[in-house]
């Protein structure tokens, strides 16, 4: 039986390779996509994702648009304004305009209902800013128990992309992040930038993907080839003509657990440091006393992140 999720996102190029492996992959019952501000405003967002998921042949999955700003800073500049990355994101997708709506009720208060509605059944995948999420929370005290597994694309040990100490999705709303982190999920798997960073998709794989001559091929191809350009252009990986694809990590992870390489541990997030606001603080090294509340991939097996999206972005919905 497919495994149910729902995947929220701020789409974004590597949240619609995300998207196209979660609709298409055999093992997964995608039953919505919730939007929330990050990698480009809300709205933007939430028009990606009806293109996405119409390219590909799924415009029956709903889209449910969330918050457009940060949960408790709202002298907090929205993400893109702060700082604008047009060389890995952009803010309408080259795929033809959706047909499709948005669904009218927010959110969070669908993250609520839908789980409420099949405790223990769902699995959330949230790989942009936590904003739904934690408001979900405080929605409904009960939500927390009723989600299967939360997977979260985001954090950093080593690695950082928007501060010297942060990754952008926790940066974004860092409240939200603490909020989410401290929750108590039955099972909670964070894959941070240093996992992502040894998972990279390169040119050459690009062209396999082209290859397969399907809508989804065709979309992850030319979206992963944008970001190599803007990551190369602008902060090269080490290994040329390669991008990470962050979220689609995440995804496979779901599927299959070999591609990530995980510990169990204690990871807080710093919401008052000058220099380090956003920074997942990740007990590795067991320097507190504080309990393991998330698995943490430390490692990803690249071939078989590409073999997965490889073999997935070949179907046709």
């Amino acid at each position: 039986m497919p495994r149910k999720l729902v995947l929220d996102v701020d789409t974004g190029t590597d949240d619609a390779v995300a998207l196209m492996l979660a609709a298409l992959h055999p093992d997964l019952e995608l039953l919505a996509a919730t939007t929330v501000n990050g990698n480009v405003e809300v709205a933007h967002c939430t028009d990606n994702t009806l293109r996405v998921l119409e390219w590909i042949g799924r415009p029956d999955i709903p889209v449910y648009e969330g918050l457009a700003r940060p949960i408790a800073r709202c002298d907090f500049p929205t993400p893109r304004a702060a700082k604008r990355d047009a060389k890995v994101h952009m803010e309408v997708l080259p795929l033809p305009e959706a047909k499709g709506r948005k669904q009218r009720l927010p959110a969070p208060v669908f993250l609520t209902e839908v789980f409420a509605q099949n405790p223990g059944e769902i699995a959330l995948v949230a790989v942009g800013p936590l904003s739904n999420v934690a408001a979900a929370i405080a929605l409904d005290p009960a939500f927390v128990g009723n989600v299967a597994e939360l997977m979260i694309m985001g954090g950093a040990i080593d690695k950082s992309n928007v501060t010297p100490s942060a990754e952008f999705n926790i940066w974004a709303d860092p409240e939200a992040a603490a909020v989410v982190l401290g929750a108590g999920w039955r099972k909670a798997t964070m894959v941070p930038l240093d996992a992502i960073h040894e998972a990279l998709i390169s040119l050459d794989q690009c062209r396999r993907l082209r290859a397969l001559s399907s809508p989804a091929g065709e979309a992850a191809a030319q979206l992963i080839e944008y970001r190599i350009a803007g990551y190369q252009a602008n902060q090269p990986t080490g290994v040329p003509d390669t991008a990470p694809v962050h979220d689609a990590l995440c995804i496979a992870a779901l599927v299959d657990e070999k591609v990530i390489a995980t510990r169990h541990l204690n990871v807080v997030v710093e919401t008052k440091g000058e220099y380090t606001i956003g920074r997942t603080v990740v007990d590795h090294e067991r320097r507190t006393s504080r309990p393991a509340n998330c698995h943490v991939a430390l490692h990803a097996d690249r071939d078989r992140f590409f073999d997965i999206l490889l073999a997935n972005f070949a179907k046709r919905a």
